[in-house]
């Protein structure tokens, strides 16, 4: 029986009204500020549809009531003393932190690509998904800008984007440049490793290790500590540009990891980090390079397990603004 993956419905008020509700709790709006449809469709980036719902979701919830003009007062949250104003910060008037409106419906967009990739290409259409999200075409550009320098999506030919599948020459692809790049960034990092790196990483491994059950985003922590941010004191901004094209499969384990966790007895890639680790931590730089390109060669084939897995028991929703390309 296929699992299926649900698209996630673009709730922009939802995450609208819980950034708001966050900065009620917090203080950063203090009791009677005036909150209207207006500002809170210019924070956010999005329409005045979902900036109303978010606002009639604040009064049902009791954070905010009808003004008697124009627009919504904030209430004093019920279980904490009114925050004082910062001098010079008038109550109407509060301090904004502003959120880049692409980061509120990223996490959705990437999770729902990624986790197609494993059935199929993908072409993305820019303008659907500004529809789709009610969201300008600005916003959505700015989303899939980070989707390319994450390494998710890519132009074709004729200038079109679209995520490409993980198939097996996609995937040698990414780990043959992984194999190349990242043992460079390692010889360059060993030298610059900030203290207690290596022993926080340590403790991090052997704790996974002895964990009866493997959380998958403890997994993912663990894949980022190693690949991203002991790479990234490589202090080659080029080098580390060039290292983040392949790692477009560290945000599909992301994903796999929730979906393969009986794959393995238990999860291989562990012991292989520690012995990467070893060697940094007995200075031994060659080593730790051999032991990191074993670890990618050898997850190049567990990869392709985890896709095949995954690939024969999802059925993904349609989405409006992706279109599945037939293999050429």
């Amino acid at each position: 029986m296929c699992s299926q993956i649900k698209a996630i419905a673009p709730k922009l008020y939802r995450r609208a009204c819980d950034v708001l509700v966050a900065d009620i709790t917090g203080g950063v709006l203090c009791a009677g500020a005036r909150l209207t449809e207006t500002a809170v469709a210019e924070r956010f980036g999005i329409s005045r549809a979902p900036a109303r719902q978010a606002l009639i979701e604040l009064e049902r919830m009791g954070h905010v009531r009808k003004a008697e003009a124009r627009g919504y007062d904030v209430m004093a949250p019920s279980d904490v003393a009114t925050p004082v104003p910062a001098p010079g910060e008038e109550s109407g008037d509060p301090k904004i932190h502003f959120l880049p409106s692409w980061e509120l419906i990223y996490p959705d967009i990437e999770i729902e690509i990624v986790s197609r990739t494993s059935l199929a290409s993908w072409r993305i259409n820019e303008a659907v998904l500004a529809r789709h999200y009610g969201v300008s075409r600005t916003v959505a550009r700015d989303v899939v800008a980070r989707l390319q320098q994450r390494g998710i999506v890519q132009k074709d030919d004729k200038g079109r984007w679209y995520a490409p599948a993980l198939t097996p020459k996609h995937i040698d692809e990414l780990y043959e440049l992984r194999w190349v790049l990242e043992p460079l960034a390692l010889e360059k990092a060993a030298t610059r490793l900030p203290e207690g790196l290596l022993a926080r990483m340590r403790i991090h491994i052997e704790a996974a290790l002895a964990a009866i059950d493997e959380d998958g985003e403890a997994l993912d922590a663990l894949e980022q500590e190693l690949h991203v941010e002991l790479l990234g004191h490589c202090g080659n901004d080029a080098l580390m540009r060039a290292i983040s094209l392949p790692q477009a499969l560290l945000v599909a384990h992301h994903f796999l990891y929730r979906w393969t966790s009986e794959l393995f007895d238990t999860e291989p890639f562990l012991p292989e980090h520690l012995e990467i680790v070893a060697r940094l931590e007995a200075d031994d730089v060659a080593g730790a390079q051999a032991a990191l390109v074993h670890h990618l060669k050898i997850s190049r084939q567990r990869a392709m397990l985890r896709i095949q897995a995954v690939a024969q028991v999802i059925e993904p929703d349609d989405l409006s603004y992706l279109e599945r390309l037939e293999p050429v």
